[in-house]
């Protein structure tokens, strides 16, 4: 079965650059659906959920076709990661990330209102940072652009500068899990599923998530 047309539902240039690479065929629409933020949700449901209410934005418009959309939450301990508003507040997340372990949850929407059609799931990555003093926090903000980016960083800017490992997806940390995704479209083209209600959404999809073993990324020492 051929997948029909695909919308991409961000304005992210990073997850565009990932479905390119892929070989996807995608047009872009960004999604203006607000994010939503719970202090009693976990980072699996508040990612799914935006997922879903910005792919939902964008499927009113264009029933036809086949929307992806994307949240990404920076997690460690039950503390929320978003993007900083300033250099500041930038500062103050790697400061509090800098030699510990957080992770990375990219929840992923795939909907087409004409066939009553949706996917939605949700991958994350361990990410370890190295240990880090006030001189390479501020050397690495002079490298990047943190402001548009969950967490202050970008693992494919410098991030061996403060990135000591990865456990799981590297893509999923760039934007979108590009394995999973993949598997995905795959399954989508072969085989229907059958409509899952909005209202169903949280006991039906986030209970039936696994963690998948996955790789450890090990980048080196820095002198």
């Amino acid at each position: 079965m051929k997948l029909p047309a695909i919308i991409l539902a961000s304005n992210s240039p990073r997850r565009a650059e990932l479905l390119r690479r892929s070989g996807v065929e995608f047009r872009i629409v960004p999604s203006e659906a607000p994010e939503l933020h719970h202090d009693q949700w976990t980072a699996r449901e508040i990612s799914q959920m935006n997922a879903y209410r910005k792919a939902r934005s964008v499927a009113k418009r264009f029933p036809d076709a086949l929307v992806l959309a994307a949240d990404t939450v920076v997690s460690m301990e039950e503390v929320w990661f978003g993007k900083p508003s300033t250099l500041e507040q930038a500062y103050e997340m790697l400061e509090k990330l800098q030699g510990r372990t957080h992770h990375v949850v990219t929840g992923i929407c795939l909907l087409q209102l004409r066939s009553h059609r949706q996917r939605i799931f949700s991958e994350s990555t361990a990410v370890t940072f190295r240990s880090l003093d006030a001189v390479k926090i501020r050397r690495y903000l002079t490298q990047v652009n943190p402001l548009d980016k969950a967490g202050a960083y970008a693992i494919q800017e410098n991030g061996d500068q403060i990135i000591q490992g990865v456990s799981g997806s590297y893509s999923n940390v760039v934007g979108l899990p590009m394995e999973r995704l993949s598997a995905e479209l795959r399954a989508w083209g072969s085989a229907p599923e059958p409509w899952k209600a909005v209202s169903a959404l949280a006991s039906t999809s986030l209970s039936s998530l696994s963690p998948r073993p996955s790789p450890t990324t090990q980048f080196p020492p820095q002198h």
